[in-house]
């Protein structure tokens, strides 16, 4: 009966949605007026960049638990023309006076509160992508998140019941309303900071009034801990699966272990195996503990201590790491590699007309984030903080001016002529749910709108056999995983945020065609860009 188990694979999903297309572009995010406010700086003749933006700033008005100025921003760009592919690390970092001393009397790190806070870096980020690769006003990339805020907008099914299950900021009087879906709210405190930004860029935001009320917020965050911050652009990490090749942003991001993950996996035959085997399934999961157990060893910021980038993405480590994976039976904790050394964020992804992609993602961490909101801002400051560790002596370990391990992560894969901007949001989640997006593209031959919408596992701890897994596992499959060892927790369809919601989006560069993905466990939508029968 094992063996015959072990054959079993899934047939390849049939997709609830069909792939958007257009020649123009497309906007893929969790919200559709988001999506919608993209496609229409497209059909303004902005570019990618500008549509992100647009996006970004509706998402921030339409879904505020999950992101806002209050929150950090990562991105991944690639332009046609040049076929290359750029990379922004727009987290903020701790305030200088953030450190051991200031958290004497804490045993680990606060969760929430005013010393979970680091500096957000959303804001820096937009005006970083706007300046090097917009092309409209950024007042008009901004447009469609100030009207919405400033009159109001009906709030979305999903959208509602994350916000009701938000209790940390049940008090505030801005966000402790808990609508309803269909319900309109507006937030005409924030529309007023975003017309700062509009008018005055990233100084509208990291200067004058709305810094006040961030710095007023969190005692201990200096003026210029703000207004001295810059965003970064750093080169992607890359790798190879299959021929295609993924990149990731480099630390202090999780994105590394996303290309770990995949380059332990390269060394099962998962393709023969089958999609949703309890082969394919075993190996992922076990191979999700090992990447993962390097994360807290090895990864955060890289200006305060080396990050053996090379080494953990090297072939010898990746072959090192397969062979301690025992087809047989589940391991319930993994070691960290021996190396030779010398739930919440939103994620979108657009492309446009040329076939530029903006893949990014952003987030307050937890929902509404540290729970602090700056009086009369209309945002939560994010909590990004708490994932530094007080643990002396360690990368991650707390200190001021630093940026602490971050689990937000954009996507981008190429092969031949096609290139894709994904992502899949949702915590420690999402480096294993990328590695599953790109093997069921890879492996298994799937459209983007296929691989958003199959089956996921997760496991959100880093020790122990316990393991989230999707119903639409077949299951056999799933008994066969309990054989060995694995505890299964079993969720229907569209039942919690711990999987993620992915986005995606695919530009043909042969035939110019570009394809838009939206996953259904949200409320977001893929929408085509319109052709210019008004002009722009």
């Amino acid at each position: 009966m094992m063996a015959l188990a072990m054959t079993i694979a899934a047939a390849l999903p049939i997709p609830g949605r069909s792939v958007a297309a257009s020649q123009h572009g497309v906007a893929a995010s969790s919200q559709p007026l988001a999506s919608q406010a993209a496609v229409q700086i497209l059909a303004r003749g902005g570019t990618a960049v500008d549509a992100a933006i647009a996006a970004n700033a509706v998402t921030g008005v339409t879904e505020p638990m999950m992101n806002g100025i209050g929150g950090d921003l990562f991105a991944i760009v690639y332009i046609a023309r040049e076929d290359k592919v750029y990379g922004l690390n727009a987290s903020g970092w701790s305030a200088r006076a953030f450190g051991p001393e200031l958290l004497k009397q804490f045993n680990e790190m606060p969760h929430r509160g005013p010393f979970s806070v680091t500096v957000p870096g959303a804001v820096g980020g937009w005006s970083a992508l706007h300046d090097r690769f917009g092309k409209l006003p950024l007042s008009a990339d901004l447009a469609a998140a100030i009207w919405y805020a400033e009159h109001g907008f009906p709030v979305m099914e999903i959208t509602a019941g994350l916000w009701a299950s938000s209790t940390a900021i049940a008090n505030d009087s801005t966000f402790g309303r808990m609508p309803k879906a269909g319900d309109v709210f507006r937030n005409p405190d924030l529309a007023a900071a975003l017309r700062r930004i509009a008018e005055r860029g990233r100084d509208g935001f990291y200067k004058g009034e709305t810094a006040q009320a961030v710095v007023q917020a969190v005692p201990f965050m200096h003026p210029d801990d703000l207004a001295e911050w810059q965003p970064e652009w750093v080169e992607p990490l890359q790798a190879d699966y299959r021929g295609w090749t993924v990149f990731e942003l480099p630390p202090n991001s999780q994105g590394i272990a996303a290309l770990e993950m995949l380059g332990i996996l390269s060394h099962f035959p998962l393709a023969a195996w089958g999609f949703h085997s309890a082969r394919t399934l075993h190996a992922m999961i076990e191979a999700k503990k090992l990447a993962y157990a390097d994360l807290p060893r090895y990864v955060g910021d890289p200006r305060f201590g080396k990050v053996p980038v090379t080494e953990l993405l090297s072939r010898a480590n990746s072959e090192r790491r397969a062979k301690l994976i025992d087809m047989q039976k589940a391991a319930c904790a993994a070691e960290p590699s021996k190396l030779p050394m010398g739930n919440d964020t939103i994620y979108l992804t657009v492309v446009d007309g040329e076939g530029n992609i903006v893949s990014l993602i952003q987030s307050n961490y937890s929902y509404f984030g540290s729970a602090v909101v700056p009086r009369g801002m209309g945002f939560a400051l994010q909590n990004r903080g708490s994932l530094f560790t007080l643990e002396p002596g360690k990368i991650n370990t707390v200190a001021g001016r630093k940026r602490p391990l971050h689990t937000i992560i954009p996507a981008f894969m190429q092969r031949g002529d096609v290139r894709i901007g994904f992502g899949i949001m949702g915590g420690w989640n999402q480096a294993q749910a990328h590695a599953q997006f790109v093997a069921d593209i890879a492996d298994f031959g799937m459209t983007i709108q296929q691989a958003l919408e199959a089956g996921r596992f997760t496991k959100l701890d880093f020790s122990g056999c316990d393991v989230q897994i999707e119903s639409s596992v077949p299951p056999e499959v799933r008994a066969e995983l309990t054989a060995l060892g694995h505890q299964l927790t079993v969720y229907p369809p569209r039942s919690t945020g711990d999987f993620g919601f992915g986005q995606a989006v695919l530009f043909d560069r042969k035939s110019g065609m570009k394809f838009g993905a939206s996953d259904p466990r949200h409320d977001g939508e893929a929408i085509p860009a319109p052709a210019p029968y008004f002009g722009k």
